[in-house]
């Protein structure tokens, strides 16, 4: 579980437990930036002391690999943790550099210390002054709060509303400080992955530049930097959607936070001072308290706290409540006071002040109080529900906005990304949500209509429905595989459920998802990859029911459902999903320095995790058998989130990228894998596997299949139904009879293609059973 997300409501409350929650975040804060300055030491020290260029070596790749980023919520992206898992495999980069020990002067100033310094300086110090800020402006805002509820009833009305207004400017201005600093916490406790990432990740890139086998190693590296650069750019547009969701949710709080008061258990809850009486002639003090009560139960609670003292938490105290009296100005010297009395404690009231008179009616309407004014605080959101319906009205806008985008604008750069003008794009949901005018509208021919306005238009009916396309209610459900399991488990929970949506929402989905698949078809033109539409659709086609940031910071998995969608669209739509619901299915953990094992029966044990080294580069068709170009991609050019990636294979067209897939020969793949340095052969190797399925299934075009020879670096043909011997190149210890255990340099006889994809059967020892195919090497 990761730091619990901090809710801008309860900034209004200050409760006990939104202190601890910030705490927390400033901890994690302050043990980033501790992180970062020993990872800027250690980065100096690698360009001063090339004496001792080994041991600061081994300092830097202990730093990296012990750190782990901190999450909000519940649950990680597979970008986000391939982002964490990455520190440890710069550290595994560094021991493989360390063992050359041939090494030239290296200038990393630009690439690593200054950024590190500029988000230690800009983001983490500007963090720090707003604490400050913070921390300051509790102890003014509680102290004066203090000192004007000391103030005596008898003062002149005009001496009172001036002291009013003083306290509640100063209340407001506390509030406006609390929200902007919660914003600032989360925005910095998220940007801080990619920011502090992609310093280091080009540091490594230029290390390994500047080596004297600099090369070959950087030929290795390449391909985890595309993908991490993936990775982060993916992370980072996430976090771009997720930000202005904040902001938007912030902005609606700090104009009516009563109305956006988060949904819990308690009728009522917030601050309120307790008279404690004492015995003559010390007379009586009052003491703050954070009070709770429950009208169905009438159990009402109170904790002790008080900010300026550390936050220290008393006991807490119950009771059940008996009734509760306003208190007038003429019986106590005190304003905005109320007496409750306890069921235990009949004719003993507790007399309380509220923090205003509109506090106190509040309290007053909660508790059932005598003389309270009777408000009402449950006044439903009326959020004002647009006329958009799944109708035939509906299909029709859907169908006639598709047709003009694939026919206009399918190439267009920004597709769905770019916004048309507002008062444009309200004039034509006008004119076609209108039956009247709806089919004299011509989108295809027009030049009347911009493609973005014809795109913004479409977006904008679909959150106009009453409920998202996808529901309220199976909202959580549709999150829940999107956050763990491997990924098949993930198209079939999402598969599952798609088939659960109303006809209408299910067919009116399908016909968008199987548009947005066309378009991604077209990202090397219009740059809106399945990632990219999932960062635009996620949060029109998904949405909760309770906006909160817990809520928000579910955006990125709402993406990731949508690409899910997109890329398995024949099958979530063209096929039923199994009868009963696909558990999900976490990712195992492999043997020490080995890939992954794939999974041989859903139930008994865990799938295949997903592959780190996902490789989503573009080649030229014209030099498929060169390197990979060296450019920084500017947008995502994969998704992750939903497929286990392989190499697939075509005699026609090797070295085009397609389906979002890399597409080589298997001349490619022997001259790629042979030259892996063996120690990170390992978990660079992962995502190499070929299923017999897959492999069965191209066994039409590729009659034979290449596997690289070690001792020679030679590609050897293996006819596909050929018996072979076979040498591991990792151990493995059985999970199953049906498996063989082994050690490193174990041969194998007569090794041929199981029906289980991902594995072998072979025989050691005078013993047959099955063997992970990625764990040996063919002779």
């Amino acid at each position: 579980m990761g730091l619990q997300p901090l809710e801008f409501s309860d900034c209004y409350l200050d409760s006990p437990w939104f202190r601890e929650r910030v705490r927390a975040h400033e901890a994690e804060l302050e043990k980033t930036n501790k992180f970062i300055k020993e990872l800027l030491k250690d980065g100096k020290n690698l360009i001063a002391a090339t004496k001792n260029l080994s041991a600061a070596q081994r300092k830097f790749a202990h730093s990296l690999r012990d750190f782990k980023f901190e999450f909000i919520g519940d649950a990680e992206t597979d970008d986000e943790r391939y982002i964490d898992a990455s520190l440890h495999e710069f550290s595994n980069f560094l021991k493989n550099l360390e063992e050359q020990r041939e090494i030239l002067a290296l200038s990393v100033t630009e690439t690593l210390i200054k950024p590190l310094e500029r988000f230690r300086k800009e983001q983490l110090g500007a963090v720090k002054e707003e604490k400050k800020k913070f921390d300051k402006e509790t102890e003014k805002n509680y102290s004066l709060l203090e000192k004007h509820l000391n103030l005596s009833a008898k003062k002149k009305e005009l001496q009172l509303q001036e002291a009013d207004n003083q306290v509640e400017q100063n209340r407001k201005h506390f509030y406006e400080l609390s929200l902007e600093y919660v914003c600032k916490l989360q925005e910095i406790q998220e940007r801080k992955k990619f920011e502090c990432v992609e310093p280091v990740l080009s540091f490594f890139q230029g290390l390994f530049t500047f080596y004297h086998q600099g090369y070959e190693l950087a030929k290795d590296f390449n391909h985890y930097k595309m993908a991490l650069q993936i990775n982060i750019q993916n992370t980072r547009n996430r976090f771009e959607g997720t930000r202005s969701e904040v902001e938007e949710l912030m902005n609606k709080i700090r104009r009516n936070p009563q109305e956006h008061k988060r949904a819990n258990h308690f009728t009522m809850e917030g601050y309120l001072y307790v008279q404690e009486k004492r015995p003559a002639p010390f007379g009586s003090s009052w003491v703050k308290h954070y009070c709770m009560y429950r009208k169905e139960t009438k159990k009402f609670s109170m904790i002790p706290f008080e900010h300026r003292s550390g936050g220290k938490v008393g006991d807490a105290e119950l009771f059940v409540l008996t009734y509760c009296t306003k208190r007038n100005a003429d019986t106590i010297d005190r304003r905005f006071c109320f007496d409750l009395e306890a069921s235990d404690r009949p004719g003993v009231p507790v007399t309380m002040q509220a923090f205003s008179e509109e506090d106190r009616k509040l309290w007053m309407e909660a508790l059932d109080g005598k003389e309270a004014l009777l408000i009402n605080l449950n006044k439903a959101n009326a959020k004002q529900e647009g006329s958009a319906q799944l109708d035939k009205i509906g299909f029709t806008i859907i169908k006639k906005c598709i047709s003009a985008v694939e026919t206009r604008g399918i190439n267009d750069q920004g597709l769905y990304r770019v916004v048309g003008v507002s008062s444009k794009v309200q004039r034509l949901l006008s004119l076609l949500m209108d039956s009247k005018t709806c089919n004299e509208v011509d989108l295809e021919n027009s030049v009347d209509w911009e493609v973005k306005t014809i795109t913004s238009a479409m977006k904008q009916y679909l959150r106009s429905l009453p409920e998202p396309l996808m529901t309220y209610e199976l909202h959580g459900e549709f999150i829940v595989p999107a956050k763990s399991g491997s990924p098949e488990s993930r198209v079939n929970a999402v598969h599952f459920l798609v088939h659960k949506l109303p006809e209408k929402n299910r067919e009116m989905l399908e016909i968008l998802v199987k548009h947005l698949a066309n378009v991604s078809k077209h990202a090397k033109r219009n740059l809106m990859t399945v990632a990219n539409l999932g960062v635009v659709f996620g949060p029109t086609l998904m949405r909760p029911q309770e906006e909160t940031v817990a809520a928000i910071m579910d955006l990125k998995f709402q993406n990731i459902v949508v690409e899910i969608l997109i890329e398995n669209h024949e099958k979530i739509f063209k096929t039923l999903p199994d009868a009963t619901f696909p558990e999900p299915i976490s990712m195992s953990v492999s043997p020490p320095n080995a890939p992954p094992r794939q999974s041989r029966r859903q139930g008994q044990r865990n799938k295949r995790p997903l592959a780190v080294y996902n490789l989503c580069l573009e080649l030229d068709d014209a030099d498929s058998h060169s390197s990979p170009r060296e450019d920084t991609p500017t947008g995502s050019m994969d998704s992750l989130s939903s497929q286990s990636p392989t190499l697939a294979f075509s005699s026609s067209s090797p070295g085009l990228l397609d389906e979002n897939h890399l597409i080589m020969n298997s001349g490619d793949l022997a001259g790629w894998t042979t030259n892996l340095p063996a120690q990170s052969r390992p978990s660079m190797v992962s995502w190499m596997n070929v299923p017999s399925a897959n492999l069965a299934a191209t066994n039409a075009a590729l009659p034979n299949f290449f596997f690289p020879n070690p001792a020679t670096g030679t590609d050897t043909t293996v006819e596909s139904g050929a018996h072979r011997k076979a040498r591991a190149v990792y151990p493995c210890e059985a999970e199953h009879s049906s498996e063989l255990s082994f050690q490193i340099g174990a041969i194998f006889e007569d090794v041929q293609f199981s029906r289980e994809p991902g594995w072998l059967e072979g025989t050691l020892n005078g013993k047959r059973g099955l063997i992970p195919q990625n764990y040996v090497q063919f002779l």
